[in-house]
């Protein structure tokens, strides 16, 4: 059987275009995630990361994120814990039962039953679900650490 033997110099060009194409490639990929990312309600202009883009969700800024209501900033809690957003300690339990305590409603207050699934209602009357897929788990991690402070400052 005779072999076929490429030139020297075509094989050359070949093993320098194929990586070259490939860089290419995913330059380009990173520049279309990096547009995803700017125009996903998560990112910010100027190619922010997601972590960095906290300072706008949906409008709401994270400095100034907060529950509109004791029953709501419970409800919250409710569902950071269940979905493992929160440690299920005594000390997060104890928020969570001593803010729904001053619910007249109990858990059949509507914001505790918005709050226990992932959705959070601010004073201005925004809502912002948690449990939208568009979010990045980091981020609702940072959300439910802030709602739970906020809720130690109500008590």
């Amino acid at each position: 059987m005779a072999e076929f033997s490429l030139p020297a110099a075509v094989r050359r060009t070949a093993w320098l275009t194929v990586p070259a194409c490939l860089l290419v490639m995913s330059g380009l990929a990173n520049a279309q995630l990096g547009d995803m990312m700017k125009s996903s309600p998560l990112g910010g202009g100027s190619g922010q990361s997601a972590t960095g883009a906290l300072g706008s969700l949906g409008g709401l800024s994270m400095s100034s994120l907060s529950s509109g209501s004791a029953g709501n900033a419970a409800g919250v809690i409710e569902y950071c814990v269940k979905n493992n957003y929160l440690n299920a300690d005594a000390a997060t339990s104890a928020v969570k039962d001593k803010l729904l305590g001053s619910v007249s409603g109990g858990t059949k207050d509507s914001g505790y039953s918005d709050g226990s699934r992932g959705i959070l209602s601010t004073s201005s009357g925004s809502k912002m679900d948690l449990s939208s897929s568009g979010l990045k788990a980091e981020v609702t991690k940072q959300v439910c650490d802030k709602i739970l402070a906020q809720g130690k400052s109500m008590l």
